[in-house]
């Protein structure tokens, strides 16, 4: 199995490449594990959190291989570039790779775990949430920037965002799940506002993010309200879309 390690866990590379072995035996299981599966382990104090993800198919198997970085690796790589940039996510530890003669077989990323207060989600299921539009506007300005340092998280959904309580009503965003982003040297309206499309169907949320997001952009309140209500519809429809289609393919396989 080929890994990378962070230069700052090399003196517990023996105990994470024991936890990645027996990942399957040991370990604390976090959340449903429907797609990729989550587990917890105990690491000097500290809680790491590693990711075993789906095992590709014939054809990703190759790529994986040949072609293209694996989700492990790319999670790795990017946590470690979104740092750089200031923006925050949890510590990268490493990543592992298993490949057979064919391809590649599974990967890992290790990252210490974090425990957040809350996930974007809580604002999209609970209106009356505590600090609801404060929590909302500092999240719309931690877009904004993520914007401006040309980084296009393609995964920007309610759950991807974790969110830390400081100090007198300031909040801390930190990005998971990142194994599809771009980087670029600047983004264009309509990309900052088909990024924000996935986050969240309420219009009234929408709105304030709007409004927060014009303080610092060059367009008007309503424009940015036009142009991401817009694309927020488009998302939803599409997603909607794709459902019923993927509904009718169950019906008849049965």
């Amino acid at each position: 199995m080929k890994y990378i390690l962070n230069p700052s866990f090399k003196t517990f590379e023996k105990e994470i490449s024991n936890d990645v072995s027996s990942f399957y035996q040991k370990g604390t299981l976090f959340g449903d594990g429907k797609r990729n599966t989550i587990k917890l382990f105990e690491l000097e104090g500290k809680m790491m959190n590693i990711k075993s993800f789906k095992k590709p198919h014939l054809i990703n198997k190759i790529a994986y291989k040949y072609f293209r970085k694996s989700k492990a690796r790319r999670s790795y790589e990017y946590a470690n570039k979104l740092l750089e940039n200031e923006i925050g996510t949890p510590q990268p530890i490493a990543y592992f790779e298993n490949y057979d003669w064919l391809g590649l077989m599974d990967s890992y990323y290790c990252s210490e775990h974090l425990q957040a207060d809350l996930t974007f989600r809580e604002l999209v299921n609970d209106p009356n949430y505590p600090d609801f539009e404060n929590i909302l506007r500092q999240f719309s300005k931690f877009s904004f920037d993520l914007h401006q340092k040309g980084i296009e998280f393609l995964d920007h959904s309610p759950g991807n965002t974790l969110i830390k309580k400081g100090n007198e009503n300031q909040y801390d965003f930190f990005l998971v799940d990142l194994n599809r982003m771009n980087f670029h040297k600047s983004m264009d309206f309509d990309q900052r506002m088909k990024n924000l499309s996935r986050l969240t169907p309420k219009k009234e949320m929408i709105a304030i993010m709007s409004d927060e997001y014009s303080k610092y952009y060059s367009e008007s309140s309503s424009l940015i309200f036009e142009k991401m209500w817009q694309a927020t519809n488009e998302f939803h429809y599409k997603f909607a879309r794709k459902k019923r289609l993927k509904k009718k393919l169950k019906f008849w396989k049965s």
